[in-house]
């Protein structure tokens, strides 16, 4: 099962625009994700803290500050039921088509 942690705090712009990114590709992926705010444990804020906001895919850091879509998507694009192959892909390798 594919994990997905997104590190964060309030009031952080940039946490907001990765907010909509990683639920609109998790949602695609039928993928959720824990929201995780680092200012809740100091070893968090020292860790991530400068860095928010954070994406981390199966233990892998995918991105931080602003969140490349297509790293994200190719991050998730081995979890199940996300088909990453471009849909004219998918049409053209259609039994019959």
């Amino acid at each position: 099962m594919t994990e997905v942690r997104f590190y964060t705090r309030a009031h952080c712009h940039l946490c907001e625009e990765a907010r909509r990114l990683l639920s609109a590709e998790c949602a695609r992926a039928g993928l959720e994700f824990a929201e995780i705010d680092v200012d809740s444990d100091p070893e968090l804020r020292a860790r991530y803290g400068e860095y928010v906001p954070v994406v981390v895919v199966d233990d892998t850091q995918v991105g931080y500050w602003r969140i490349e879509p297509a790293r994200l998507r190719a991050a998730l694009g081995s979890a199940p039921g996300h088909d990453t192959a471009p849909r004219w892909w998918r049409r053209r390798r259609t039994p019959g088509g």
